[in-house]
């Protein structure tokens, strides 16, 4: 079913946690609420699940209003940060805790839930007789088995090591796909959100700051804060004119389709609005839907002063003469692809990925150069 969750406030005590947050999910699909520690993202899930009340707002699973129910009357399933699986149940009994006892489909829902996450045949296992990720699949199976509108995920691979952790959450986006499920996945983990999800919605102090497609979250955040949570980047001091950007690193080609529709907030997050990669309304009185000249480039004069984000895919390092001179100062080999740390001659450090053979070794000199258009947010 599809969620949507409307301008949902909650404080505890003096302490305002949630300011408007605001989510749509669309039946189907895997949104992954980004944000780091803090930010209020545990809470909305909370609240989404029933386990805390709103101050205010909306909460609607399919066409119903859930925000007054308790939490065994909302239609939603729980996967939690560990497992938390019963250890005196075998695991077709923990997936089938959640189901009428009794009910004639209950043993073949079990079984079906169990094959869905690639686990058939384990049903007579105990907990302790299964690895960390297959727990966590076991606690996937329970929550998918009564059938619920909403399944929310509240980072549920970090107790596992780095590589179970991908071929798990792989597993797990599998599992809800062929289930057809809604789901929310909360995370801090940027490489997580953009792999898994249909839909990223980046959290930053108790709001929902943008939310679109991974990719468009990536290319065109909508303003420095989100360009430098989501991904990696070297931020330089620069200006903007009618055609270029200039900074260190010569003039460089502005991006131009930045993220367009509605942007009613200021460029430091703090207003209520969130940018998204559809549409193209004005935001706060501009053409091309940027806010106050940080979404992507857009919105900038000649002259203005700024902020340039640079991805390290975009620095291309070249032989000693062509463009800003640097020098090595290690090189990190991952197989798929390589970073190389540079000192450019002005103090700068950046971090540069390459593929394939890595020519260059510390101590080398290079030139640095960047390829395509960057990103520049006005101050």
């Amino acid at each position: 079913m599809k969620l949507t969750v409307t301008d949902v406030r909650k404080s505890f005590g003096a302490t305002e946690v949630l300011r408007g947050a605001s989510l749509t999910v669309r039946e189907g699909d895997l949104a992954a609420v980004l944000g780091p520690s803090g930010c209020g993202k545990t809470t909305l899930l909370r609240i989404v699940a029933g386990f805390e009340g709103l101050d205010g707002g909306s909460v609607r699973i399919g066409e119903r209003e859930v925000a007054g129910l308790p939490p065994e009357r909302r239609g939603v399933g729980i996967v939690p940060q560990e497992a938390a699986l019963f250890p005196h149940l075998s695991v077709a009994r923990n997936v089938g805790f959640g189901l009428p006892r009794g009910s004639s489909g209950r043993t073949g829902r079990i079984e079906e839930c169990l094959e869905l996450v690639g686990l058939a045949g384990y049903g007579d296992r105990m907990p302790h007789q299964i690895s960390g990720g297959q727990q966590q699949r076991v606690a996937l199976a329970r929550a998918l088995a009564p059938r619920p509108g909403v399944v929310l995920l509240d980072e549920p691979f970090n107790a596992l090591d780095r590589s179970l952790r991908v071929s798990v959450r792989d597993e797990v986006r599998a599992a809800l796909k062929r289930a057809g499920a809604t789901a929310v996945l909360v995370t801090h983990d940027q490489e997580e959100a953009l792999s898994m999800a249909d839909t990223v919605a980046v959290m930053r102090e108790g709001r929902i700051v943008q939310e679109g497609a991974p990719s468009s979250i990536y290319a065109a955040p909508r303003d420095l804060g989100v360009a430098t949570f989501v991904g990696e980047a070297v931020v330089l001091t620069a200006s903007r004119g009618r055609d270029t950007v200039t900074c260190e690193l010569g003039d460089l080609l502005p991006r131009r389709d930045g993220a367009t529709g509605t942007a009613n907030g200021t460029a430091d997050g703090t207003g209520n609005g969130t940018a998204s990669e559809t549409g193209n309304g004005a935001a706060n009185g501009t053409a091309d839907g940027a806010a106050n000249g940080s979404v992507a480039g857009n919105g900038a004069g000649n002259g203005t002063a700024g902020s340039v984000a640079l991805r390290p895919e975009q620095f291309v390092l070249r032989a000693p003469g062509e463009g800003a001179g640097g020098l090595v100062e290690r090189v990190e080999f991952f197989g798929h692809d390589a970073a190389v740390t540079v000192t450019l001659e002005s103090g700068t450090v950046i971090r540069a990925r390459t593929r394939g053979d890595v020519p260059h070794r510390p101590g080398d000199r290079v030139g640095v150069t960047v390829e395509g258009p960057v990103l520049f947010f006005a101050d």
